[in-house]
């Protein structure tokens, strides 16, 4: 009985033994049909993307021959291409919010460029970065106040869209003032201008391509760049969008106040919105009052009738 015993439990390892070595075989022979050529395949087809020969920022030359360029430039495009909710929120955001960013740089002299600026420090969302960065434009609080946003604990312009591009114009029209070159604007956006300066003069160079950076600065004008080629190409990236894709802005009109507001829920509903909405449009506003002692005169945006549904 037990050498009975031994020669089936010999037998059932040669047989489990067989069926792992057959399974082991079976997983590193690759079933060549999942890489088909057909073009109707279930397997997602995945390609590199073109880098343009002939490419600019704010009508300054991007030396794409330079294979260091180039190759910085490649992973940007790369990654922003196929980023996809991301890059696809963007484009629906962007037709939100350009509308609003484009005019005011045009009045100030930065040139459109720059809008794709605000993409990537934000998405185009009101977000608050790690090291305490807000709002669309991403101010820290005492670069805000340097150029005339109100910060405080009832108050935070950063998240108002139309003063901080106004803010962010005037930021980047003093780096190019600096610098002589909205390139380096752009790249001391990231690092300021006293960040920029140092390594210019401890490197002896004169433009940001030439510079070494940290690895986010280093990528921070090319992300800008990709972004723009992506943004302004989309089929060519490969994103396809019909008109009722985009997120729509939003009618409105403002009112102006240069008293306190003693509670926001009363106000809003006095205007025929409620709480929510009125802090949608003016997030700027972060308590449920305005203490404003100082009659300082405000505008407080109020949707059109019709754009929300109200219980």
């Amino acid at each position: 009985m037990k050498t009975m015993q031994k020669i089936l439990s010999t037998l059932g390892l040669i047989f489990v033994g067989v069926l792992l070595s057959h399974s082991v075989r079976s997983e590193s022979v690759p079933d060549l049909t999942l890489f088909s050529n057909d073009p109707k395949s279930a397997i997602a087809r995945t390609k590199a993307v073109e880098v343009p020969e002939n490419i600019d920022f704010a009508g300054e030359i991007v030396p794409v021959k330079d294979v260091d360029v180039y190759e910085r430039l490649d992973r940007e495009l790369l990654i922003n291409t196929y980023l996809h909710s991301s890059t696809i929120l963007n484009f629906k955001r962007a037709n939100k919010f350009f509308p609003v960013i484009e005019p005011i740089l045009k009045e100030y002299g930065v040139p459109d460029d720059f809008k794709y600026l605000a993409v990537i420090e934000s998405n185009l969302q009101n977000v608050t970065s790690p090291a305490g960065a807000k709002g669309i434009w991403q101010f820290m609080p005492v670069t805000a106040k340097q150029y005339g946003l109100e910060v405080n604990s009832s108050v935070d312009e950063r998240y108002h869209l139309e003063k901080s591009t106004i803010a962010a114009c005037k930021y980047l029209i003093d780096a190019k003032s600096k610098f002589g070159s909205w390139t380096l604007a752009a790249a001391s956006y990231n690092a300021g201008m006293g960040g920029i300066n140092s390594k210019l003069t401890k490197q002896d160079v004169a433009d940001y391509y030439n510079l070494l950076l940290n690895s986010e600065t280093s990528r921070y004008l090319f992300r800008i760049i990709a972004v723009k080629q992506i943004m302004q190409n989309p089929e060519k990236y490969g994103f396809d969008f019909q008109p009722e894709d985009f997120y729509q802005y939003t009618p409105n009109h403002k009112i102006e106040i240069d008293s306190s507001i003693t509670d926001l829920t009363k106000f809003a509903a006095e205007q025929g919105v409620n709480y929510k909405i009125l802090k949608r449009h003016n997030p700027w506003l972060l308590e449920n009052s305005l203490v404003n002692n100082s009659r300082k005169k405000y505008e407080i945006e109020i949707p059109e009738v019709g754009f929300y549904v109200l219980n």
